[in-house]
């Protein structure tokens, strides 16, 4: 079948995109092979694709590709995840619509509008992927609460509990006050903000015992009497307030000691306490205790005793327990308390302040610090087994520098937060009872009916109807952490084939955003449940910016619809676009005319195998420059393919890229093609001889399959045409294999990069003195001819009538040298000498103006005594280059004016 004479992304994509899927080109089964697995990093079951996702899904699938190529079995395995926060977010919008508030559900009821949703808008997002040409093994979809998954993730809670190693207590969390659950530390997003520092006035209840106690002190009055001034960013929290703090070293405030202030509106006694912990020079030393609303200050709390009181309900809002503004917004209250203390005269200042402020990665909201009671993973264990593999390379991080991330974490854990109080999401499985006694118990179990054999061991009369499960989920990266494990079902079979063949997998491609949420806790189950490592190498991507540095976002406006990029430049040309900008780790500015570049590589190759195709062939001897070009062709793809292994091996993957494009672009379209290219005589295109055309069919079939990772779907529609295939055949099952580079291959392209030298100086005498292509003009070789053996070559490309050996270029001012002055060029009566004599009369006039210049700093005695030595050098070099040129002008001048 004849090509188009243009190529047409839409239809050639969607063909063979097809034409993989009906052949289970991108099945995976268990065989002799080496294996080699990637486990996507599941997206959100409702999200829609966004670039983030188009660079590290267009990664991975060049590393399966190419994996596939190198003759492994290549296992890509894809699938989403249940996102709980999020999720119920947008089922609770929903419901809200259609006029129906969560907690007019049961927990079924909502778990059933929860599932509606998924089934609607999941899976979204992995048809998008196959847009871009993604060869997952569609087959092995899973998602994190499939029944597979489900059973492993409550398998791995009772463990663990069993263990020693789940607890549940009341501790200070992050809490969401939209989501209304609790957070772990790393789905904490800490913002610089523009804050205001309060400074509120105390006032101390014994007023007749106030006395200064040292020199130091600073004691406040007025009116009303003496004060003590709190500075805080949340005024909101006095309702909180059970102490007032100050460091018993700190001279300034000795004067409180041993007595009781009044918090300011609220109207309530607290004691001044002491403890080194108050930072003596933050404010004025005093620090307000607020025990339910701070970590810091619970802790104070508990080691001396304090009241706590909460004074936040989940949603934010002020509870009964503040005794004012209550049922308001946190936020709202902030700014009328303010106001509310000014009139009452209880406040000293307010002062602009930077600080930082935790924000939920779920859902951009400003954290609460909450006493709450909530199920913790100890973390100290598996810390310890997470840390050496990385820090000693079995496990390897690309970039590097992350190691030192991982470390710090890693050396600093706290215990992880699991559960969440949300409905969606995998019900925690432990359930409570009264013993016999009448105590209150709990017992764990992965059913409920082993819970109730469980929790009749302590009471025998227990029905089913006694036990009553926990309420909370269990938190998304619970089930996440045991993804590459869960997808072969290596939990609840842990002996199966798929497990101990496909596991460890091979590399993880990922951003590190997620090397805690993620990337660390997948190291921790792989070792502690399969006693290895989850994968071998991680590459991290960077952070996807627009050109101008920006995070891309909707509320910029500023993040491309990356479906309607691949329907404009198709998925090759944006795929291309993308890994053009994407070295590892590093951020990507993108730049839509990247696509665009890519669009124009797919045209460049399409023309190309046009240009082959359209040869006519002849039983006719193979000219000498064909053999060469052909023995240089083929060297040339050794010596790059060995680039591209290495840095493949290394995964600078954009890299690799750049090396195979540039390898097309510039070798094969611009100096191979070209080198063989039939001659036209008489408007007449001349045949091709057999052994080149074939030699050149076999080098585009390289190149394909060298491009074929970047660049799926035109390397597999040109390399279909490149010969008959039987149905089923595809480029991606073809095996690449190129010997690797000889010294002779190495010396080789080499002396074929000089020639090029050589050609290419010529062609620049041609530009410069407007001489027309079809003027063929004479080499003169200076002394010898080091490239004798290309002469065939050398004539062709820069159109040359002779190349002639002389001892010496002559003094014809008309003879121009190239490649180093090994070669002459005497172009005789070709140029215009009255034109190239005006050119070096205003070359020369430009030099001695720009001469004297110089001429003139240098004589002024205070430039030469004041500047730096450096400066006054750089202009004495300038002077002295400048007069070289006009000498060499002066003498071109002369020459053509005697000509």
């Amino acid at each position: 079948m004849e090509l188009a004479s243009k190529y047409d992304p839409q239809n050639v994509e969607s063909k063979w995109y097809q034409y993989w899927l009906d052949n289970k080109l991108f099945s995976s089964k268990p065989d002799g092979r080496e294996p080699y697995t990637v486990v996507i990093p599941p997206p959100n079951v409702t999200g829609v694709l966004h670039m983030g996702h188009m660079l590290n899904n267009t990664i991975q699938d060049i590393l399966v590709r190419r994996a596939r190529m190198e003759g492994k079995n290549a296992c890509w395995v894809p699938g989403t995840d249940h996102a709980s926060i999020a999720t119920e977010a947008k089922v609770v919008n929903k419901l809200a619509q259609e006029g129906i508030k969560k907690t007019d559900l049961t927990r079924e009821q909502f778990l059933e509008h929860a599932w509606d949703w998924t089934n609607e808008h999941g899976g979204i997002i992995l048809k998008q992927l196959r847009r871009l040409g993604c060869s997952c093994d569609w087959d092995r979809t899973g998602f994190t609460m499939d029944e597979t998954r489900s059973k492993s993730v409550i398998k791995v809670f009772v463990d663990l509990y069993n263990k020693g190693l789940i607890y549940r207590g009341v501790r200070m969390v992050n809490w969401d006050p939209q989501a209304q659950t609790a957070l772990s530390d790393e789905e904490v997003i800490y913002k610089d903000e523009h804050s205001k520092l309060y400074h509120l006035k105390y006032y101390v209840v014994e007023q007749d015992k106030v006395e200064r106690k040292d020199e130091g002190n600073i004691m406040h009055k007025d009116e009303k009497g003496y004060y003590a001034v709190v500075a805080t960013t949340r005024p909101e929290t006095i309702m909180g307030d059970s102490a007032m703090c100050i460091n018993p070293d700190d001279i300034k405030n000795t004067w409180l000691k041993g007595l009781h202030v009044v918090v300011p509106a609220v109207n309530r006694e607290i004691p001044v306490i002491e403890d080194s912990y108050v930072d003596i020079e933050f404010g004025t030393g005093c620090l307000k205790v607020t025990p339910a609303h701070d970590i810091n200050d619970h802790a104070l709390g508990l080691k001396h005793g304090l009241e706590t009181i909460d004074i936040f309900n989940d949603n934010g809002t002020i509870s009964e327990a503040a005794g004012l503004y209550v049922g308001m917004d946190r936020m709202d209250v902030r700014k009328q308390i303010a106001i509310d203390l000014q009139n009452a005269g209880l406040m000293e200042k307010i002062e602009d302040y930077d600080n930082k402020v935790g924000f939920s990665e779920r859902t951009n909201v400003p954290i609460e610090p909450k006493l709450s009671t909530q199920w913790f993973l100890k973390m100290e264990h598996f810390a310890e087994i997470a840390l050496g593999p990385v820090m000693n390379d079995d496990i390897e991080f690309y970039p590097k520098k992350y190691k030192n991330t991982y470390r710090h974490w890693l050396e600093n854990i706290k215990d992880w937060c699991i559960s969440r109080q949300l409905w969606w999401g995998h019900r925690i499985p432990a359930y409570y009872f009264s013993t016999a006694d009448g105590k209150k118990d709990v017992v764990v179990a992965e059913t409920a009916e082993e819970a109730l054999k469980l929790a009749q061991q302590k009471n025998a009369n227990l029905k089913a109807e006694d036990l009553t499960q926990d309420e909370d989920a269990l938190d998304t990266w619970f089930s996440s952490w045991l993804w590459p494990i869960s997808l072969f079902d290596g939990i609840n079979n842990p002996d199966n084939e798929e497990i101990n063949y496909y596991y460890p997998t091979a590399d993880l491609v990922t951003g590190p955003d997620i090397i805690f949420f993620w990337v660390a806790r997948m190291i921790m189950a792989g070792y502690e449940y399969r006693g290895k490592m989850p994968f071998k190498h991680v590459y991290f991507t960077g952070i996807v910016r627009d050109k101008l540095g920006r995070k891309m976002s909707k509320s910029l406006g500023n993040s491309p619809d990356p479906i309607m990029l691949i329907e404009k430049y198709g998925a090759d040309g944006v795929r291309m676009g993308m890994m053009l900008a994407a070295p590892a780790g590093n951020d990507i500015l993108f730049d839509e005319s990247l696509c665009e570049q890519g669009r124009n590589f797919n045209n460049k190759i399409w023309n190309a195998f046009r240009l082959i195709e359209g040869w006519q062939t002849a039983d006719i001897e193979q000219p000498e420059e064909n053999k060469i070009a052909i023995n240089w062709f083929d060297a040339k793809l050794k010596v790059i393919n060995a680039e591209m292994q290495e840095q493949f091996k290394q995964y600078r993957i954009s890299e690799a890229l750049m090396t195979v494009y540039r390898l097309f672009w510039d070798e094969f379209s611009a100096w191979y093609l070209e080198m063989i290219k039939p001659a036209y005589i008489d408007g007449k295109a001349q045949p091709i001889d057999q052994i080149t055309y074939n030699s050149t069919l076999q080098f585009f079939e390289t190149l394909m399959k060298m491009l074929h990772p970047f660049m799926p779907f035109i390397t597999e529609e040109l390399w279909q045409h490149i010969a008959d295939r039987k149905n089923g055949e595809s480029i991606m099952s073809a095996t690449l294999t190129i010997d690797n580079p000889s010294e002779s291959d190495h010396k080789l392209v080499d002396a074929i990069e000089n020639m090029k030298q050589v050609v290419g100086g010529v062609r620049t005498v041609r530009n410069q003195k407007n001489i027309a292509p079809k003027e063929a003009l004479e080499l003169q070789a200076i002394g010898q001819n080091a490239y004798e053996a290309y002469n065939s070559v050398i004539m062709k490309m820069a159109n040359l009538k002779a190349i002639n050996v002389v001892n010496a270029k002559g003094d014809d001012a008309s003879a121009f040298m190239v490649s180093t002055d090994e070669f002459a060029v005497p172009v005789g009566d070709l140029i215009d000498v009255a034109a190239e004599l005006e050119k070096a009369q205003k070359e020369l006039e430009h030099l001695q103006g720009f001469h004297a210049s110089v001429e003139k700093k240098l004589a002024n005695k205070n430039f030469v005594d004041h500047a730096p030595e450096a400066v006054v050098a750089r202009e004495r070099k300038k002077l002295s280059d400048s007069e070289e040129k006009m000498a060499a002008l002066k003498e071109t001048i002369a020459k053509l004016q005697g000509k």
